[in-house]
Formats: structure tokens, sequence, C-alpha cells
């Protein structure tokens, strides 16, 4: 089910009022009530896929239990060894089955060996990549000693099916999840008006921008190899205005709805667009990610612990793996590595640039440049995650850098997109900054509820059914 449907639009206030007012009784009820709407949601798209959910949920919740039981080193090695097998097993054979059957077979048809392809039609589950980390890490985190399992199945089914966050993340940990299935929840009405506000913003970042955005992208990617390298350039700036506001967007409204039945979730992204270096910017994009490749992939590799050398790799290695974790393609790869290549004069070089990312004192000029930079970098980097191939990629790459990079660029809906993106900033900034006058309790009423009542305005007059989030397919 999507957030931006007519679906969920009768769903989340139907679920909400039976949520406060028939299953408030006890906790229990709440989270037997949580996870039949959890399953509900995810088996909208596909009920079959529920059995896969189910699963992985009853597989992890034994394994934790067994984990915390055995006292014997190596049983419970082979314990997690086994839940890791599963679980990457399972996404692996539904999101990379084919991607290495095809690489298989071109390998040897490269040198000259014919082989039949055995390529399946395999449907890719949405939301596998998420869901699996996140009970992975239950796991881990069991079997590094810091947390026990829980004994409560429901309450650990709830929390893998937990539909706010189950499809997009973000991608929760068990330590701080879970622990609020636990506790009497209770109507908090300030919590849910700012859920509220964080879904409204977040539907106009997803139906307003993203998807205005969308349609001028998927024109510029799809006629690359006839446009000038300025209107390449617009097009790239267009896909990272994108990708931004329908993913920070679906998080918004995740966030937002948790709040609603007195759930926090993680911050999933700070402003990233503001950042002054690209090693800034992966602090702040998608950070359930980052911090989970972080702490289960980066540190026990060792880090930055070990030689600069050791460092490098290990930095490649987990950009890499990411750019892969996001899908069965070359150009995903290419993007995980180019942006771990970015931080590579860094290690080298040990030097950080120091910003004052505090709201006291004035942006510096550096900081602005700074800011400017980076997000051509990482622009750069969007062209070979949108394409669809590595061939279209250095196609566009190679018809953006040529003379005509320095033309005019040929108008696509640019009379609708910068006034778009001029509100999008402003409004950024102003969170980022948290201008005193621009907190909501702080604005007169009439301005506060008109601007509310015109955000709504735009959501249904740009509204488009069936405009998926870009991270489902991940």
């Amino acid at each position: 089910m999507l957030f931006n449907s007519f679906e969920f639009f009768i769903f989340l206030p139907t679920v909400f009022l039976l949520y406060w007012f028939v299953f408030n009784q006890s906790i229990k009820l709440q989270n037997i009530f949580l996870l039949i709407v959890g399953y509900i949601f995810y088996g909208w798209w596909d009920w079959r896929f529920l059995f896969l959910i189910a699963f992985s949920t009853l597989f992890d919740f034994t394994i934790g239990i067994q984990l915390n039981k055995s006292t014997d080193v190596q049983k419970r090695k082979w314990l997690f060894i086994s839940s890791c097998i599963v679980n990457i097993g399972l996404l692996g054979f539904f999101k990379y089955f084919n991607f290495f059957i095809d690489n298989f077979i071109f390998a040897f048809q490269s040198i000259g060996y014919q082989i039949s392809p055995v390529t399946l039609k395999i449907i890719l589950p949405v939301g596998i990549s998420f869901y699996t980390f996140q009970s992975l890490s239950y796991t881990t985190d069991i079997y590094r000693n810091k947390m026990k399992p829980t004994n409560d199945l429901i309450s650990f089914a709830a929390f893998i099916s937990f539909f706010p966050q189950l499809v997009a993340g973000p991608i929760e940990r068990a330590y701080h999840l879970l622990p609020q299935f636990y506790v009497k929840r209770f109507f908090d009405k300030e919590l849910a008006t700012i859920g509220m506000r964080q879904i409204l913003w977040g539907l106009f970042k997803k139906i307003v921008i993203a998807d205005t955005f969308s349609s001028y992208v998927d024109q510029i990617f799809a006629a690359s190899d006839t446009l000038p390298g300025s209107t390449l350039a617009l097009g790239a700036i267009y896909f990272s205005i994108q990708i931004y506001c329908d993913f920070s967007g679906y998080s918004s409204i995740a966030i937002g709805t948790a709040k609603l039945f007195g759930f926090e979730l993680m911050q999933n992204f700070n402003f990233p667009y503001f950042s002054t270096n690209v090693s800034q910017f992966w602090k702040r994009w998608h950070i359930s990610l980052t911090s989970w490749f972080r702490d289960y992939v980066y540190i026990p590799l060792g880090g930055n612990k070990g030689s600069l050398s050791k460092t490098i790799f290990n930095t490649l290695f987990v950009f890499t793996l990411s750019g892969f974790w996001h899908g069965a393609n070359w150009t995903f790869i290419i993007w995980g590595l180019l942006n771990g290549l970015y931080l590579v004069p860094n290690l080298i070089f040990g030097y950080r640039k120091k910003t004052k990312e505090n709201n006291e004192g004035a942006i510096t000029l550096l900081s602005v440049i700074n800011i400017k930079i980076t997000f051509i970098l990482i622009t750069f980097t969007w062209i070979f995650f949108r394409s669809i191939s590595v061939s279209q990629a250095a196609q566009y790459i190679s018809n953006l850098f040529s003379t005509s990079l320095f033309t005019y660029p040929i108008q696509h809906g640019m009379a609708m997109t910068i006034p778009l993106i001029s509100i999008l900033f402003l409004v950024e900034w102003l969170r980022y900054r948290e201008v005193t006058t621009f907190k909501p309790q702080n604005i007169p009423v009439f301005l506060r509820w008109t601007s509310y009542l015109i955000i709504v305005i735009a959501c249904l007059a740009f509204f488009k059914q069936n405009q998926s989030f870009i991270y489902f397919q991940f």
C-alpha cells in the first residue's frame, strides 16, 4: 500500500481510530492489532510474500532465544551464522539471482562458450532489503551480548512488520524500537500534532515536488543521446531533487505516522544537501542504512583502526556493498564505489573540513562554496544511480561534458521546477537553521492553518494515483 494513495487515506484514519478507541485496553491488544494491520498493509501489494516475512520473523525470533540460552561459544557462533545465511540467502535469491546468472553467462560467452540462459522471472518482494537488515541486526546484537532477546513473539512480529517503516525504512534497531512495544502507549496530542506536520510536509515533498520532477527526469534521461550538455546537467540536478524529496518524503511520512501511534522512529535525513563535504553528506543521508553498514560491516572489518591501506579498503568495500544493496545492477555498484572514492583524499591526507553546524552565527562564503561543490559531486554520482545501464551512464556523462554544456538548456518545465526548488530550499533552510520565527507554535494561527491548507490544496492538485516511491524497488 502506498502512502500517497486513496487506500492509505482511508486505511490510516481507520487504523488510528481503532487503535486508540477499540484496542486500547492493553498493550497486547494494541500489539496484536498493529501486527494484523502491518500484514494487511504489506499484503496489499502481494499477499503471497506474507509467508516470507512471517518465516523471517519466526526464524530470527527462535535464533534469538537459542543464542541467549546457549553458553557454548561454537554453538552460538553457528546459530549466528545460520541467521546470516538464511537472511542474506533469502535476500540474495530474490534480489540478485538473475544478476549473477546473467553476468555468469556473459563472462563465459565473452570467451567463446555458449551457455543456455536459466534466468528465472523472480519477483522482488517490496521492502525485503529493509526488514531483512532490521531482523538481522536483532540477532547480531544478541550474539554480541548488546541486548537480550524477547520472549514475546507478538511484540517481535509487530516490530518487524510495523507498517509505517516496513517497506522503506528507517531501518530500526531492535534495542531502540522493540522496547516501545512493551510499554503502554497513551495518546499524546503534541506528539500527534508534530506527526501530522511531518506527514503533510512529506506528502508535499513526494506528491508536489518529487512526482513533478519525475516526468522531466524521465524525459531527459530517455533522450540523453540527443540533448545538449546543459539540459543533461539540468536533468541530473532534477534527479537530485527528485530522489531526495521522494525518499525523505517517505521517511517524513513514516516517522510522522509512527508518532500518531505513540512511537518514535530514528531520524533518516538531516538536511543532507546542506553538507559541506561528502563525509558529512553520508552522515546525513539515509542515516539508518549508513549507520547500519558502519556498525555491522565497517567496524567489524576494523574500521579506521588499522593501516591506511586497510582503512581505505574498508571504506571502499562498504560503499561498494552499499551500492550493491541498492540494486542488482553495475550502475549501483559504480555509484557506491564512486562515493567511497570521494572519501579517499580525506583518509590519505587526514584533513576534515571544520564547519560550524550549529544555528548560531552567520554562514560563511566558504561554507556556501563547499555546499555547492558537495552538491555537484553528489549529483554527478546520481547519474549512475538513475541510469538503467553503465553504457547509458557513460553516454550521458560524455554528452554532459561537451561544449554544449555552456549553452542555454532546453526548458524542461523550468517555469514549474524553479519555484518548487525555491520553496523546498527555503523551507529546508529555515528548518535547518531553526529560525525562531519559523517554529510553528510562534506563527499566528491564521497563517499557520493557511499554510497547511495551501499544502493540502497543492497535494490534491498535483496528486497522481499509483506513483510509487523510488526506494520501493530496493
